[in-house]
């Protein structure tokens, strides 16, 4: 096995072995807008083996960095010799490792001793996965009642949701981004990320936006109600962002969009609609995401566990004192903590 790094003439290769869109080419084109990102690949002669996408982020006031590479594949020791390499060659501290393998997978495989388990997450632990190659029926008899009565309301009110790519539908996104993000008191990303985001993945096809406008009786103006940023990538539709209003919530537009956005992923031959996250099963009921996930559970998806977040330590006395005084509260900010609305 050998590392190499990865060319822009092996995007192709590259994106084929690649499993999650954090870890897809267009992903680091867009993360390259914020911090340095490593792509290497560890090859058996010419043969992509294991492909890596990794940020570094540097340690204020050192010359030291901690290195992200989330939703890779299982942590091998052939992977985790690469990566043992790469953390050497760019003095790293440590290595987070957030693999998206499920933790049901991992049953028959052994985790290399020089990882050790994390702290800290980044990545939520939990998710909902939704099969969408059922037909619609089959998809919204596993709903929960609430959900499918939900649609019906929207439908009844006549909420129309519109997919679109043009800036007014990313301005009108933006804003019910954050008019949520100060309604619910949970940090997000700020403007810059979501434009970067939404420019590069975009030109791609990666990218698209459905907006749920409501028409009040008494008045002929559409009323934009919620918004959701969605992305493809392979056979997978993820849904990372989104926004909503407090008015009109009697008119569900929100379920409606997330129906929508089940049908889009259908009309694109997808087979997955991934949530993006979730709490773990019997979390606390006072839990500030229980609205998301209830939400989200309603769409009848499976919730999944993944295997966790482990770190790979290259120097204990800079990586224990910063966990110790931090608690990883500047790397859940400095990396952008992912699970949203």
């Amino acid at each position: 096995m050998q590392l190499k790094q990865i060319d822009k003439d092996q995007k192709e290769t590259y994106n084929q072995q690649v499993r999650h869109i954090m870890q897809s080419w267009e992903w680091g084109e867009f993360r390259q807008n914020f911090v340095p990102v490593l792509r290497y690949g560890i090859f058996s002669r010419s043969d992509l083996i294991y492909p890596i996408q990794m940020t570094l982020h540097k340690i204020p006031a050192t010359n030291k960095f901690i290195g992200y590479f989330p939703k890779g594949p299982f942590p091998s020791k052939d992977l985790i010799d690469g990566l043992v390499e790469l953390g050497k060659k760019y003095n790293c501290v440590a290595i987070k490792l957030e693999p998206n393998i499920l933790i049901k997978d991992t049953a028959d495989k052994i985790i290399d001793p020089r990882l050790k388990k994390a702290s800290k997450s980044l990545f939520t632990k939990n998710n909902f996965l939704l099969d969408i190659t059922p037909t619609e029926d089959e998809i919204l008899k596993n709903m929960h009642p609430k959900t499918r009565y939900n649609i019906k309301v929207a439908q009844k009110h006549n909420v129309v949701v519109e997919e679109r790519t043009d800036e007014e539908s990313f301005n009108i996104y933006l804003k019910l981004y954050f008019e949520t993000t100060l309604r619910q008191k949970y940090h997000g990303h700020n403007k810059s990320y979501h434009q970067k985001v939404w420019q590069t993945l975009k030109k791609d096809g990666m990218a698209r936006i459905l907006i749920a406008f409501y028409t009040p009786s008494n008045s002929n103006e559409r009323i934009p109600l919620t918004a959701w940023m969605l992305f493809n990538f392979q056979d997978t539709l993820y849904y990372p962002y989104g926004g909503s209003s407090i008015k009109y919530r009697n008119v569900m537009s929100s379920t409606l969009v997330a129906w929508e956005a089940i049908r889009l992923g259908k009309r694109l031959k997808l087979k997955t609609f991934d949530l993006w996250g979730a709490l773990p099963p019997n979390a606390d009921i006072h839990h500030p995401w229980q609205g998301f996930h209830r939400f989200k559970e309603g769409l009848g998806g499976e919730l999944v566990e993944y295997m966790g977040s482990y770190d790979l330590i290259f120097n204990p006395l800079v990586y224990h004192t910063f966990n110790q005084v931090d608690k990883f509260m500047f790397l859940k900010i400095l990396l952008l903590k992912t699970f949203k609305s």
